[in-house]
């Protein structure tokens, strides 16, 4: 119609940029270098020891990697979302112990205290966790509730000025070496989801137990552990958020937890590329490298496109949150996707090696063990695929 805009112009007026910035580039290489010389090289004894990173969150800590996306006031470096999934990819590239480690100390117990907290509760909590001098961790699954956090177990009784808490906590990441738990209860039954309130258990103040766990499939490096806590009274300062707003904090938590873990796979699925290409162009069969046989490239090129596709699903989601918009369903694709391109990549990257993927000897049986369990926390696959079909429909399959 006479008026209207050329449909050309109109299109070439908005760009989509996938260059990072020299900033990203440069908080992306510290991460890379650091993940290099620190983390890497002792994973492997770390592994088999079951031996928690507490040194290599030390030297993490000085760099600002333990605060990223904290703003500087609070004691992080206040990087943007994209550049927080870098430095996640590295660490993850490298150990995905650490990275487990480092997701729950930032995206479920820093970010979450930076969202719902008061100004006096971030004063007091954030610059410390920021600093590595307290870790945290994150306490809503337990021993018979995962995906339905509606039916949690764990009680809230209110007495005065404080509130007793009394309950288990199951699975729970950073649990025995951490110091702050954000441990989320039922108050009042009858309201079912909305009876849920979010506290800050400090454990020099409010002593709770834990109980390390051990014999796992991967991540044996990191730290994972029942909370106890018998008649655990909490004063109401420490109450997170609102009464009764519980459900809705461990959701937006769960949001940026599962951004955290899409990064990591995007990192575990490079390392195997990596590691499947150094193989692949040193060992050889028939007289010639194996790379140079068509089926072995087929399985890295597989490798090499699903990675790609994962780390721009994650770009876009971080991209997304640094707008301020709203990007549960971005997230959840991202997750999904990543986690299990995560675990082919692990799978095909054993096969390149053949019988020495088996073995510990070289890395990427940790890869395909540690791998697995992305599927699984931050929401299941599944429940990544329900949430995902709730944007697609309109019709809430979960509840």
């Amino acid at each position: 119609m006479d008026g209207d805009p050329p449909l050309v112009s109109s299109l070439n007026s908005t760009t989509v940029d996938f260059d990072l910035s020299p900033e990203q580039q440069s908080i992306r290489k510290l991460a890379k270098d650091f993940a290099d010389k620190e983390i890497a090289p002792g994973a492997r004894e770390r592994d088999r020891g079951e031996t928690f990173p507490k040194d290599v969150l030390r030297k993490m800590a000085p760099l600002g990697l333990l605060g990223g996306p904290v703003p500087e006031k609070y004691g992080g470096i206040g990087l943007d979302f994209v550049s927080h999934a870098l430095v996640t990819e590295e660490v993850g590239r490298a150990d995905s112990s650490v990275r487990t480690t480092l997701s729950v100390q930032i995206s479920l117990v820093e970010m979450t205290i930076l969202k719902f907290g008061t100004e006096e509760q971030k004063q007091r909590w954030l610059p410390s966790l920021c600093k590595g001098e307290i870790i945290g961790c994150f306490g809503l699954t337990e021993p018979e509730v995962g995906s339905d956090a509606t039916k949690l177990r764990t009680t809230a009784k209110r007495d005065g000025d404080s509130w007793v808490l009394r309950g288990r906590k199951m699975w729970i990441s950073n649990g025995s070496v951490s110091k702050l738990a954000l441990v989320f209860a039922q108050g009042d039954p009858s309201k079912e989801a909305k009876g849920i309130t979010a506290f800050v258990l400090e454990r020099d103040r409010q002593s709770y137990g834990s109980q390390a766990l051990h014999g796992k499939l991967g991540l044996r490096s990191s730290d994972s552990s029942e909370l106890i806590l018998d008649d655990v009274r909490v004063p109401d300062a420490n109450r997170l958020g609102e009464i009764g707003d519980g459900f809705k904090i461990a959701m937006t938590a769960l949001d940026s937890g599962r951004y955290s873990v899409a990064a990591g796979a995007v990192g575990v699925a490079q390392a195997c590329i990596d590691a499947s290409v150094q193989y692949a162009t040193t060992r050889k069969t028939f007289g010639k490298p194996i790379a140079g046989h068509q089926l072995v490239q087929e399985l890295i090129a597989d490798m090499v496109v699903e990675t790609e596709a994962a780390r721009l699903l994650v770009w876009r989601a971080g991209d997304l949150k640094d707008k301020g918009r709203p990007n549960t369903r971005e997230t959840s694709i991202a997750k999904l996707y990543a986690s299990e391109a995560a675990q082919r990549a692990a799978d095909n990257a054993i096969q390149i090696h053949g019988g020495y993927g088996f073995s510990d000897e070289f890395p990427v049986e940790r890869y395909w063990r540690d791998a697995r369990v992305n599927r699984l926390y931050e929401g299941t696959t599944q429940i990544q695929k329900l949430i995902i079909g709730r944007f697609a429909t309109g019709i809430d399959a979960i509840g």
